[in-house]
C-alpha cells in the first residue's frame, strides 16, 4: 500500500521539478477546499494571486493519473447534463475516502469506528464517500449551485431513467433547504437525501441511508 510520501515521489519521477511542485500544491489544497462550506475549487486558495493557467496542467495530470475526480457545475437540470456544464467551475475530489482521511490526518480507526468523523470538516469525508460510490455506476455526475451560492446541491446524477439531485447529510441536522428550493424550481424531479436516518419517502424527496447508495444506483439504472 502506498504511503503519502510515495505519491510525492511519483510526482517528481514523472514530471519536471517545477511541475511536480505545482502538482503537490494542488494535491495539498484539495482537503482544505473540501473542508470549506463552499467546496468550489479556487486557484487563489492554492497560491495567492494564481490563476487557472498556473494549475490547469497540474490538475489534468492528477486526473490522468486517476488520483482525483473533477466534478463540474451545471446551470440547468435537463438532459443531457453535459450541455449545461460550466467547465471553469468545479469541485475536486480524491479517488478514495481513505486517502482523503490520510491527507486530513484522520486515523483509520476514527473513520471506521467514530460517529463524528463524517460530520466534521463540513461533510468533506461524507461527500468523498458518496462520490466514490457514484463513480462505480459510470453515470454523468455534476453538481449545482446558484450564482449567489445560496442554493447548492451536492451532486446531480443522470441515469438512463432519471436525473437525480442528491444532497449528502451526515449530521443530526438533516434539514434540506437547498434541495427543497431546487426541487421547487424543478418540480419534474424528485430529490434524494443521503443520511444516517432510515429510509423515508416524501412527496418531493426520498431519504436513503448512506450505506444503501450502491443499491440505490442499481435501482435507478
Amino acid at each position: 500500500m502506498k504511503k503519502l510520501p510515495d505519491y510525492r515521489r511519483d510526482f517528481s519521477r514523472h514530471t519536471s521539478r517545477s511541475e511536480a511542485e505545482r502538482i503537490a500544491m494542488v494535491w495539498d489544497a484539495i482537503p482544505q477546499q473540501l473542508a470549506k462550506e463552499n467546496k468550489k475549487f479556487k486557484y487563489s486558495d492554492v497560491k495567492q494571486g494564481s490563476r487557472a493557467n498556473d494549475f490547469l496542467t497540474s490538475i489534468q495530470w492528477l486526473m490522468d493519473a486517476g488520483l482525483i475526480y473533477k466534478i463540474t457545475r451545471i446551470n440547468k437540470s435537463a438532459r443531457p447534463l453535459r450541455f449545461y456544464e460550466e467547465p471553469s467551475v468545479f469541485k475536486l475530489f480524491l479517488n478514495d475516502v481513505g486517502l482523503l482521511g490520510a491527507l486530513m490526518d484522520v486515523s483509520a480507526k476514527d473513520i471506521l469506528l467514530g460517529d463524528k468523523v463524517f460530520s466534521e470538516y463540513k461533510g468533506a469525508l461524507s461527500e468523498q464517500y458518496v462520490l466514490s460510490q457514484l463513480i462505480t455506476s459510470e453515470v454523468p455526475i455534476h453538481y449545482y449551485s446558484s450564482n449567489d451560492s445560496q442554493v447548492e446541491v451536492d451532486f446531480i446524477v443522470q441515469t438512463e431513467s432519471r436525473i437525480i439531485p442528491i444532497e449528502v447529510k451526515a449530521e443530526k441536522n438533516v434539514h434540506s433547504k437547498s434541495l427543497r428550493v431546487f426541487i421547487e424550481k424543478n418540480p419534474e424531479l424528485k430529490g434524494v437525501r443521503l443520511s444516517m436516518l432510515p429510509f423515508e419517502q416524501q412527496e418531493w424527496m426520498d431519504n436513503i441511508p448512506l450505506y444503501c447508495i450502491s443499491k440505490m444506483m442499481e435501482d435507478f439504472q
